[in-house]
């Protein structure tokens, strides 16, 4: 995978020239290649060894604390001296300023050796982010740096039990602080005061010991004048609701918040993270005397739902990127084994085996070879594509006016399909990983089901494939007027053009014209009639074959690239890229075909059929 890592980042993306721009001038490729080999070391020393015991030993709930194994605390223990929590921050927090994408490359290493462990620390990392963007300085020094430290770790709390990803349903109810006089509700140096109350649901890293605090960052609904909850998403606001109250110096006061633990999820996969059912508010702790989990407003009341937004493209560009990693381990498992085992013998040209030939290993058969491509495509295409996305948020924060406006612009348009496309073919790559292996597969003497397990969440996580399609159908490639898409077909239309002239690649070019027209012709088509309803009845479908146009460029434009370097160094890497390249337009880039004819039509067989049909 190192090697992979390095192409697409030196060679392809030329991060190290990122070197030349004042936040990064201190960076280097000698300085990036040494967080690479950090990350590398401790994933591989500290991570890999324990995946499996952190899937046997899952959490387990004794009514009074959460237990772990040892390894867990151990691994994180190690990431968090390796400073990458606080990694991507100033100098002056006690950053690296290293560059999104590098930050995101070195914890590839994490995601591939155990996900769920990794799982705790990109939470925290996210929740430090979206503090460091919209908390007070205070609330920066108190919660944010003792995060991005490792002291404290943090969450995410939107979902509730009856309002999954849709949060203008939750009821999670934030009341003012006041006192007698109601002097002392704005009045606390750590933030205007409240007190929660109400219950979220699948909250990774909820409760747990590898720290001394957890810090959540919970969306609660403050009351209108009435007392009553606001509908929709107004009133929606973003709180810090530590399980620990602390003081103004970031101490421990001794005194536990009222949040409170009421089980554990039992997941499919990724059960070394805990993941949680919170009661806020049930009194269980009368925190300053009375019932209720005390929260801090972070900015104006109403903000909620915007600040966590602000943290979504770099989450789901990680969900993504975890996606990819999974379906990498699975990749090199199932590749190491068709190399080892030998099983059946070659077919003599009368059509029969001959039995006092040696056994053949298992790659050497075109199906596995199929099968392997198959995977190579999915995992390295989809690696290719969340560095590139996270190259681009380097260029939004560091670019020249008319570069950040060109990255934000695509971005919109990319960031479904780098969540969504690598969990769903990626995933799909563990499967065939399963295939690979055989009946050996689907047993626990080997990694890959639990691969197959931990990458089923990432379908759901940061939005189900359907959020993400009708994000991106009903409203990312209408933004503007269409501008970001216009610069994504304008981008890649560079690319075929470049290819085009290429003879290895001018046939794949050509297709990619065809393939692109096609979006183009299918979106127009989708909304015709200009009725949401018609328009998204098939957004999967469209989303689907949008994500195999856009890795089919991908693939092109990594293609020439590879080419490149063969030419000018004599590099073995260049047949693992034409390879992948060519199976992806000869295999997977025509199914866009039958994806497109259900939304150029408007296919309306998922509407119309009546419930009581099914």
């Amino acid at each position: 995978m190192r090697q992979t890592l390095e192409f697409f980042l030196y060679d392809w993306l030329k991060v190290q020239d990122l070197g030349r721009r004042e936040r990064f001038s201190e960076h280097s490729r000698e300085t990036f290649d040494a967080v690479l080999d950090t990350c590398e070391k401790i994933a591989r020393e500290k991570f890999a060894p324990f995946n499996r015991l952190a899937d046997t030993e899952e959490p387990r709930f004794d009514g009074e604390r959460v237990h772990l194994p040892k390894a867990t605390h151990e691994a994180l223990a190690a990431y968090v001296g390796s400073g990458m929590l606080a990694a991507a921050q100033d100098y002056e927090h006690g950053g690296m300023q290293l560059p999104c994408v590098v930050e995101m490359a070195a914890n590839c290493f994490f995601s591939k050796a155990s996900v769920a462990l990794g799982g705790y620390a990109m939470l925290t990392n996210g929740n430090a982010n979206l503090l460091m963007a919209y908390g007070t300085d205070l609330q920066r020094e108190v919660f944010a740096m003792n995060e991005l430290s490792g002291r404290w770790f943090g969450t995410m709390c939107l979902s509730e039990p009856q309002a999954g990803s849709s949060l203008s349903d939750v009821a999670t109810r934030a009341d003012p602080d006041a006192g007698g006089d109601g002097a002392d509700f704005e009045a606390d140096p750590l933030g205007p005061r409240y007190r929660l109350t109400g219950n979220k649901m699948w909250i990774s890293g909820g409760e747990h010991e590898i720290t001394e605090n957890i810090v959540h960052l919970v969306l609660a609904k403050i009351p209108g004048p009435d007392g009553k909850p606001l509908p929709g998403t107004k009133g929606i606001s973003l709180f810090i609701v530590p399980k620990h109250l602390v003081d103004t110096a970031g101490q421990l006061t001794g005194e536990r918040n009222d949040v409170a633990l009421a089980g554990l999820n039992h997941k499919l996969g990724y059960r070394g993270t805990t993941n949680c059912l919170l009661n806020f508010g049930e009194g269980r702790q009368t925190p300053r005397g009375k019932k209720g989990a005390i929260g801090y407003l972070v900015g104006r009341p109403g903000d909620g739902l915007r600040q966590m937004f602000h943290m979504m493209n770099e989450a789901r560009i990680g969900v993504g990127l975890g996606a990819v990693m999974l379906g990498y381990a699975g990749y090199e498992a199932s590749l190491e084994y068709a190399r080892q085992r030998p099983q059946g013998r070659p077919v003599t040209t009368a059509g029969v085996k001959d039995a006092a030939r040696p056994q053949a290993l298992i790659i050497e058969h075109a199906d596995v070879k199929r099968m392997l491509l198959a995977q190579k495509s999915y995992v390295e295409g989809g690696l290719a594509l969340a560095l590139f996305c996270a190259r681009l948020v380097d260029e939004q924060h560091t670019g020249s006016e008319d570069e950040v406006a060109a990255a934000k612009r695509l971005l919109e348009v990319l960031i479904p399909i780098a969540k969504s496309w690598p969990s769903e073919w990626c995933l799909e790559a563990n499967s065939l990983a399963i295939q690979v292996l055989g009946g050996y597969g689907y047993t626990r003497d080997f990694p890959v089901e639990q691969y197959w397990r931990d990458n089923r969440l990432n379908m759901i996580h940061e939005g189900t494939h359907g959020i993400q399609a009708a994000d991106l159908l009903g409203r990312k490639v209408l933004m503007e007027k269409g501008r970001g898409l216009q610069l994504l077909a304008g981008r890649i239309t560079d690319t075929i053009s470049r290819a085009a002239e290429v003879p290895a690649l001018a046939a794949h070019a050509r297709t990619l014209k065809v393939a692109l027209q096609r979006i183009g012709s299918s979106t127009e088509a989708a909304w015709s009639t200009g009725d949401p309803a018609d328009a998204l009845a098939n957004a999967v479908p469209y989303m689907q074959a949008f994500g195999h146009t856009v890795l089919a460029w991908i693939w092109l434009d990594v293609a020439q690239r590879a080419l490149e370097i063969d030419a000018q160094k004599a590099r073995a890497v260049t047949a693992g890229k034409i390879g992948a390249t060519d199976y992806f337009f000869h295999y997977e880039l025509p199914k866009i075909g039958a994806w497109l004819n259900v939304v150029e039509s408007r296919d309306p067989t998922c509407t119309a059929l009546p419930e009581d049909a099914f």
